[in-house]
């Protein structure tokens, strides 16, 4: 019997539903978030979100769809930013002319420019190389640009960055960006464009060869396409979207210092998409969501909110190497395959077991901290006094890790075993 190819593609109810329906409702919840009167706190959390949405999905269009780990990928989010930031201050110091007329809303269109410029001088010796090779060049560049951005005052402003007024020139829409409220459409907007883009380029053929020039670039090579030029290509669409989101938050903040060029946003953004899911296009902007939270959030109550991270990070590696996208999609697979009931007893105990070791890991990290601080000996969650002279913190650490981790190894040596 011979089998018809076309039988395998999706349908067209299945595109629209895993494809479309997403898209429409991430603007419908854009829409909606202003309706229950947000607090400037809500707000300025949303703005950040969207801000980090945009720049983890340019980051995975590199890790997850090209497979080429870069170290360095703030380098484009900073250069797309300052770029947008000087067109800010020249649209207020003119007084007629392009930059006159030009409305601040479209900034990030200077920041998209700005970051493919980037990508495209940067790309052309970096991508001559994959695997370890290009990460430790984007190492190297990402270093020299963030040392260049504390040299160069004139460009990048120096420790003190450069600076400008959102409220200039003309508006659009009738949003002059004063108003948080005004800013949070701005950035409702331009989210919804970034990912709608780069949805949109993971459905091109470029987007296609990106993904086999990462599983085989020999095969690549073979059909008659230059893996090279595949990832040189996707590299420069890669810093221009993450310009975009530089161009974002240079009007969000109305402030870009070189701290934005330096390691830690790119360790971020890194984090961001892997422990969202880099295999899913959702995935990036879980973790987004997650991360933003936590950084934003979480420090308000604990000053080991980035140890927590790592340890996030740790598990998610170890336990659920397809990210949270993976957790999510898992869950509707199993819903729709009938086998709902039999994931949620695995699911449940490995929640649990999760659950036991970080309550174990939270006592004896708190605790801690507050010895090591300054804060005194005493952790007191719940009334409890907690030090490390009281055999009752030993127990509250060692008991619930202890059987944590037991439970979770079981779990997954079970799961190897109904496998073999």
């Amino acid at each position: 019997m011979t089998q018809k190819y076309a039988a395998l593609a999706p349908t067209s109810a299945q595109k629209f539903r895993q494809r479309i329906v997403p898209l429409i409702l991430l603007a419908v919840v854009l829409a909606i978030i202003p309706m229950f009167g947000p607090s400037r706190t809500v707000y300025s959390l949303l703005n950040a979100m969207g801000i980090n949405i945009v720049f983890a999905l340019s980051y995975n269009m590199l890790l997850g769809r090209g497979g080429l780990l870069s170290f360095g990928h703030a380098v484009y989010f900073g250069l797309g930013g300052f770029a947008a930031v000087h067109a800010m201050g020249a649209i207020g110091d003119a007084e007629s002319g392009f930059w006159a007329n030009y409305p601040v809303f479209f900034l990030p269109v200077i920041g998209f420019a700005g970051g493919a410029l980037a990508g495209f001088i940067i790309g052309w010796p970096s991508c001559k190389r994959a695997g370890t090779p290009f990460a430790m060049i984007s190492l190297g560049i990402a270093e020299l640009i963030a040392a260049a951005g504390f040299m160069f005052g004139s460009i990048f402003g120096g420790e003190e960055g450069v600076s400008a007024d959102r409220m200039v020139g003309t508006e659009f829409a009738g949003l002059s960006l004063g108003p948080i409220s005004d800013v949070y459409w701005f950035i409702a907007f331009w989210t919804v464009v970034g990912v709608m883009g780069m949805f949109a380029f993971t459905r091109t053929p470029l987007g296609k060869l990106s993904e086999a020039t990462r599983d085989n670039p020999e095969r690549v090579e073979f059909i008659g396409y230059n893996p090279t030029r595949v990832r040189y290509l996707v590299f420069i669409f890669a810093g221009a979207f993450a310009g975009l989101s530089g161009g974002m938050a240079a009007v969000n903040y109305e402030i870009f210092t070189p701290e934005a060029l330096s390691l830690a946003p790119s360790g971020l953004v890194l984090l961001m998409a892997y422990i969202g899911g880099i295999r899913y296009f959702t995935g990036p902007i879980l973790g987004a969501i997650l991360l933003t939270y936590m950084q934003s959030m979480l420090s308000d109550y604990t000053e080991a909110w980035l140890l927590y991270l790592g340890l996030l990070f740790v598990c998610i590696v170890m336990f659920a190497p397809g990210g949270l996208g993976g957790v999510l999609y898992g869950f509707t697979d199993a819903l729709r395959s009938g086998k709902l009931g039999e994931m949620m007893g695995k699911w449940a105990g490995q929640v649990f077991g999760a659950a036991l070791a970080l309550f174990g890991m939270i006592i004896l990290v708190e605790v801690a901290v507050y010895w090591s601080n300054g804060f005194g000996e005493t952790f007191e969650p719940y009334g409890l006094h907690l030090t490390f002279s009281n055999p009752l913190t030993w127990v509250l650490i060692v008991v619930p890790l202890a059987a944590g981790i037991y439970i979770l190894r079981r779990l997954a040596t079970k799961e190897e075993g109904v496998i073999a």
